[in-house]
């Protein structure tokens, strides 16, 4: 169970009925962390080898040059970079564009379709939400591609059709405002218009989207400390249809 402090949405004094667009994380959000750390990351770790392309070998090495030098940091190798930014789990443009491609390969062969793991509560929280005339976005540092193939092979069916637009790490990174600028600009929306709700993060994850003008609301039903959050939606059920 959460802690005591939590609080959910409608003790707040969060005004979330004007919200028109709702932002959206993935992993611990929408879907279970396990299923991305223990299905997807090896899926993909497995088979690196065989779809690495020069495309990649690129930006890997455009990346690697921009590397502080460090102690752990492998000698110039595209795969061995490959498996320690996965190590790492590093937030990398180049890294997440291969995942995707492969993740993309193993929903076209069967291995991966209708695999993708949400919350029992996102099916019914999209539908009310998209109902209500809400736009849904994902902002996620898995690539768009990647998005695009997981919400259209839930084990819920194809949500895909319940979102208008996604966003990865080449909008920006999610701890700079001018990333949420981008966003509401593609929206067309007021950065007051939208809400955006991301996994728990780190302590000074939430302030990015409100130095932009934009809301925030941690959202996860899962166990966690919440403590310094302003806001804590303990479901999407709380959120305004």
């Amino acid at each position: 169970m959460p802690g005591t402090d939590v609080h959910p949405a409608e003790r707040s004094g969060l005004a979330l009925n004007d919200i028109r667009a709702i932002l959206l994380d993935i992993e611990g959000t929408t879907t279970p962390i396990a299923f991305v750390q223990q299905v997807l990351f090896p899926y993909a770790r497995a088979r690196v080898h065989d779809y690495l392309e020069q495309g990649d070998i690129a930006r890997l090495r455009a990346e690697y040059a921009a590397e502080p030098p460090t102690p752990d940091l492998p000698a110039w190798n595209p795969e061995a970079y490959v498996y320690w930014l996965m190590d790492r789990d590093r937030k990398s443009t180049a890294l997440k564009a291969l995942q995707g491609r492969i993740w993309e390969a193993g929903y076209r062969a069967g291995e991966l379709k209708g695999k993708g793991e949400v919350y029992p509560d996102v099916r019914p929280a999209l539908e009310r939400w998209h109902a209500a005339g809400r736009t849904i976005a994902i902002f996620s540092s898995g690539s768009v591609q990647a998005q695009r193939d997981l919400f259209a092979n839930t084990t819920a069916g194809d949500l895909s059709t319940l979102l208008s637009a996604y966003f990865d790490t080449t909008t920006g990174p999610k701890r700079e405002a001018i990333s949420y600028r981008k966003i509401a600009t593609a929206l067309g929306r007021s950065p007051r218009d939208i809400l955006f709700v991301p996994t728990l993060p780190q302590s000074s994850m939430p302030r990015a989207p409100r130095k932009c003008g934009r809301r925030c609301a941690c959202a996860s039903p899962r166990p966690r400390s919440l403590s310094r959050i302003p806001l804590t939606i303990l479901a999407f059920a709380p959120l305004p249809s």
